[in-house]
This record gives C-alpha cells, structure tokens and sequence, in this order.
C-alpha cells in the first residue's frame, strides 16, 4: 500500500467544505477540519476498501483505570471505531490479571503489551510514550497502516471512520476550540522545550487523540522524550500535552478532527456539534 498517494486523494474526494458554513473546514496550510457533513463516507469506503488497510489503536490502563474504564472503552470501541476494517487493539497494562472479558468483532483483535516502570519517571504519560515507542518499532509499524493513541478514560458514542485518516492527524480541544488564541494554556516560560509565546499558536490540541501512521507517531514520541529529558536537566517540567502542542505547532498536522470527535458531555452542546464521536467519561455518559 502506497500511503504517500492517500494525503492527496483524501483532498479530492474526503471533504465537502462548503456544506458546514458554520464552522471553519480548513486550515491555514490546507489541512481539512473534520466535522459532520464535511466528507463523503461511501466514496472514502470504497477507496479505503481496495487498499485493505489494517488501523491500530493503543490504550494504556494501568491501576484504577482499568477497574473504572478500560471495559467500556473498548466495549464501545469495537462497536464504533473503523467499522468494517482490519483493526488490532494495543492495551498497554501492568497487570494482565485486570484485564476485563473482550468479545471482538469481525476483522479485529487485540494485543497486549507490558508497561515496564522505570522508577526514574512518575509521570505515567511519559511511561506510556516511552513504552509506545519500543512497542511502535518492535512490531507495530509493521503490523498497521495508520495508528491511533487515546486515553482510556473516554468512550465511542458514534462511528469513528475512515474520514479521520491521514499522516499526521490532531484532536482540536473541546474546552478551548470556541475561546480566543491568547487564552490557550500553552507553555509559556521560555526555557521549556514546550514553550510557544504568546500572540503564536495555531490552535490548541486535545491529548486524549493523536494519530496517524506509526512513523509520524513515532516521530512525535521522539521530540517528546527529547523534550522532557531537555526540561529536566534544566529542573523544569511541563505537561505531556503541552509538549504535543509545541510538536504540533512546529510540524502542522495533515488532518484536524473537530470537537465532534471528543466533546466534553459537562459542557452545553454548542449548535456547531452536530454528532458526538467520542465523549468524555463522566457518570451523565
């Protein structure tokens, strides 16, 4: 499968921008904002279909998470995410034994893989990274085409299809896609390896979804880990999103999903969200 061919067939046939005046649908590099009524579902299908692609999506549920999340997350993503389409679930956990009941449907399975602590590192976003990563080049990258990260903590409510592919694809933030620019928390101290000034910025990403193929992922995973190393050394530490923001502003993504794609239920529905994808985990879910 050629995926260089893909970024520019998607242009022609994914988008119908002019449908959903209410929102913006692009960039200002190009890129396509996705958002209900903005792509094609049957010409993407029968497109996706010839390439017989396989997608895969990694989870990391370790400790409460898995008691409180990791069955419903996956419950709903057997149901909702890439339909119809080869897919490997990657639970990244500390403990097989928590590991809840999975009943899959066609055409998906599921690996797990260790998470190995390092005691040097508490965060558990750079344990997970750093894990991702040997995992990525050990075998993911030649197991999928294109490769999903999320946090557990979230559940499907609607499908999750093949009009979020790309090479590079980020998760516009639902608590700030609808405020002013020079309101976004980026990192703002300037010996961070994070940090974006203020009046810069192009908008600000959601971490609970990043993907595309796993050499972009990996790329990202890599300025990551440089990142935090860089931070430490200077007695610094940033967040794990901040720092996707900053890779994210520096190398643009190929594809936005819209905060249809993971919407905070605690919020008031907004007009401009017309179908829920994925929604944060609360008890109201």
């Amino acid at each position: 499968m050629n995926l260089s061919l893909i970024p520019a067939k998607q242009a022609k046939v994914s988008n119908n921008l002019r449908k959903r005046p209410d929102v913006k649908t692009t960039t200002d590099w190009f890129a396509p904002i996705i958002w209900e009524g903005t792509y094609n579902r049957q010409v993407l299908e029968k497109y996706y279909k010839r390439l017989n692609i396989t997608i895969g999506l990694a989870v990391f549920a370790t400790g409460k998470f898995v008691d409180q999340y990791l069955e419903k997350f996956l419950q709903s993503a057997n149901k909702h995410f890439m339909i119809g389409y080869n897919v490997i679930f990657y639970i990244l956990m500390d403990d097989f034994s928590k590991l809840p009941p999975i009943e899959l449907g066609p055409l998906r399975t599921f690996k797990l893989c260790t998470v190995l602590k390092q005691h040097v590192w508490k965060d558990f976003n750079y344990i997970y990274m750093k894990n991702l990563d040997t995992y990525i080049i050990e075998h993911i990258q030649h197991e999928v085409d294109f490769l999903f990260s999320m946090t557990v903590n979230q559940i499907f409510k609607n499908d999750f299809g093949v009009e979020t592919l790309g090479e590079s694809v980020a998760q516009l933030h639902a608590w700030w896609y609808f405020r002013h620019a020079e309101d976004f928390p980026y990192e703002r101290r300037p010996k961070s390896a994070a940090f974006i000034p203020f009046g810069e910025g192009d908008f600000y990403y959601q971490s609970a979804v990043f993907g595309g193929t796993p050499r972009e992922v990996l790329a990202f995973i890599k300025e990551y880990q440089k990142g935090v190393t860089s931070d430490n050394r200077n007695g610094l530490k940033s967040i794990y999103e901040h720092y996707l923001n900053k890779y994210l502003f520096i190398n643009k993504p190929t594809k936005l999903l819209s905060p249809e794609y993971n919407w905070d239920p605690n919020f008031r529905t907004p007009p401009q969200i017309k179908h829920v994808k994925i929604a944060w985990h609360s008890k109201s879910i």
